[in-house]
């Protein structure tokens, strides 16, 4: 049974939203608000599990990250519980892609009154608001930047216009970019499954080699890429580079929620 009343005490939100496009936006703000986007257990070799049980005594017990298998099937999951109509979808990134990319993100499809939306808990490069399924959809981010969703011939696209400050690092400037694309053909379990073992164990996929992690700002976004750490709140924006292991642990705790040994800041292989 999904533990609710853990879940929204995690995201730190008081009362269950309401169950329409405005409250759903308020608890997907408040999920990346409150837990950060890490691929740290996927560097470290120890397998990433996506069931419900497992996703759950990571992220809300164990008050860990995770990223988008894990975050969207908590999120999946309190929307269930909270009476939302949703399911996954399967999404190929297009960010510094050089070829056709695979599907290596997911989020979620949510279903309000007829009227389909993109919701998604687990994108790490940056915050994207809910979005109407409708071409020509745009949004903008506390953090100022926009998001448009256009029709293709394929499906659909995800672009952003917005500072690179406000990404994980991958950001460009010139207009709107592409972000990730999708189609709404259903996505089992077996599916999410199997791209989750790929996104987490191919030497290809960035998440297997390089220490990520990113948290959403109450209007900005601050990321920890390797050893490089980038935040923009509001106007301040810091950047710089960690050289110290000590400092790397207390960055990751102090920002991130993210409490980790001298062992696994070691096994890291930053320093």
């Amino acid at each position: 049974m999904f533990d609710l009343e853990a879940y929204l005490l995690r995201v730190a939100m008081p009362a269950r939203p309401t169950l329409d496009s405005i409250g759903l936006g308020r608890l997907q703000h408040a999920h990346r608000l409150s837990i950060p986007f890490e691929d740290l257990d996927v560097v470290l070799g120890r397998g990433i599990a996506i069931d419900t049980a497992s996703v759950f005594a990571k992220l809300v017990t164990a008050r860990r990250g995770g990223y988008c298998f894990e975050h969207n099937r908590l999120f999946l999951d309190a929307l269930a519980e909270l009476g939302f109509t949703a399911r996954p979808l399967l999404a190929r990134v297009w960010i510094a892609a050089t070829d056709v990319p695979p599907l290596t993100h997911t989020f979620a499809l949510v279903t309000i009154d007829g009227q389909d939306w993109i919701a998604d808990t687990g994108f790490g490069g940056s915050y994207t608001p809910v979005l109407p399924l409708a071409d020509g959809a745009e949004a903008t981010a506390p953090d100022g930047a926009r998001f448009r969703l256009e029709a293709t011939e394929q499906g659909w696209m995800l672009l952003r216009d917005g500072d690179p400050m406000t990404t994980d690092g991958r950001g460009e400037t010139g207009g709107f970019q592409p972000q990730y694309s999708f189609t709404l053909a259903p996505v089992f379990d077996a599916d999410l499954a199997l791209s989750n073992h790929w996104t987490s164990t191919a030497p290809s996929s960035r998440f297997t080699h390089t220490p990520i992690a990113s948290i959403v700002l109450p209007n900005g976004f601050a990321s920890l890429i390797g050893r490089n750490y980038r935040r923009r709140s509001g106007t301040d924006t810091t950047v710089g580079e960690i050289t110290d292991p000590r400092v790397y642990r207390i960055r990751t705790s102090l920002l991130f929620g993210i409490d980790l040994s001298v062992e696994d800041v070691a096994a890291l292989g930053l320093f």
